[in-house]
């Protein structure tokens, strides 16, 4: 059975929370584990109307240090603490994260019961994998904002291709290490016969990615991030009539969004971080549809599920 990835918007205002949206969160769910990008105030209470765990958090990954993508962070923290949590959690950050942490009571290292893991990004890096796990890797790259800011693309591995049973069967195959080991590329003797793994193994699988773009203006690296994914939540805080203030504010138009989509091959745009200025969304999606039809508004706790190929 394929193994689904969900992506959770917890969070799709800019700059000040409204009646109807939160400030920047999404969370992404995977096989019990859980990242979460960005964290604005009252990211916490977004996570339980979701229903999602806070003890499932393995790392966070913050794009920059305006407040409405980062004050959520210290609840977050200190919550956990009192729920006991022991294990470590990673933290990707634009370096200077921790003199954050250590200026607010309770939250300095010695204090907390479980370890912070930092990952520091510094302005002019250009590409990096900032968390590694055996089926996935999350990648960050520099944006283009008023403040020092970074994207980040989940990209789940490579997956070995399906043996063909009948032609296993066939071959004698009959023991689990048999299929562990073509799927694994190695050869298998059975009967004096040697079966290599391109006889019976399809080709490899590519695996399911996300792409998390916000804050920022539309720039290159913000496509790269975007390259062939399955699902790309961009910022777009204006319509095209604000084309001049997002410029000045380091932000993008729902048209920028989707041509970034387009020029990517994303597959979908989830478009997020709306001005208050918009109490209809509707115009910011036709805009955008215009340009990469597969256009939505991303819809707070709503779960979009990312399956990969059988």
């Amino acid at each position: 059975m394929p193994i689904s990835t969900e992506v959770i918007p917890l969070g799709t205002a800019s700059a000040i929370p409204t009646r109807d949206r939160n400030l920047s969160a999404t969370a992404l769910r995977r096989e019990g584990e859980m990242l979460l990008f960005d964290c604005g105030e009252g990211t916490q209470f977004q996570l339980l109307r979701a229903g999602l765990k806070r003890s499932r958090l393995d790392a966070l990954f913050l794009t920059h240090f305006h407040g409405d993508h980062l004050y959520g962070l210290f609840g977050l923290l200190t919550t956990m603490a009192l729920l006991g949590r022991e294990d470590a959690l990673t933290i990707v950050a634009p370096e200077g994260l921790p003199d954050i942490l250590d200026v607010i009571p309770g939250l300095q290292a010695h204090q907390l019961p479980y370890p912070l893991r930092h990952v520091g990004l510094a302005p002019g890096f250009g590409h990096a994998v900032v968390f590694d796990a055996p089926a996935y890797y999350v990648a960050a790259r520099p944006l283009e904002h008023r403040v020092f800011a970074a994207g980040y693309r989940f990209q789940e591995k490579v997956r070995p291709g399906k043996v063909d049973g009948e032609k296993a069967q066939a071959l004698g195959f009959a023991e689990n290490w048999h299929f562990e080991a073509v799927k694994n590329g190695k050869p298998v003797t059975i009967g004096g016969r040697t079966v290599q793994p391109e006889d019976i193994v399809g080709p490899d699988r590519p695996g399911v990615s996300f792409a998390y773009v916000l804050d920022t203006m539309p720039c290159t690296a913000g496509r790269r991030l975007a390259e062939g994914v399955d699902l790309l939540i961009h910022e777009a805080t204006f319509t095209e009539d604000e084309a001049q203030r997002a410029e000045e504010v380091g932000h993008s138009t729902a048209r920028q969004a989707a041509t970034i989509a387009k020029q990517a091959g994303a597959q979908h745009l989830l478009l997020t971080h709306f001005s208050a200025r918009y109490a209809d969304l509707q115009p910011l999606v036709d805009e955008a549809r215009a340009v990469f039809p597969n256009t939505a508004a991303a819809e707070e706790l709503r779960t979009y599920v990312l399956t990969p190929p059988a």
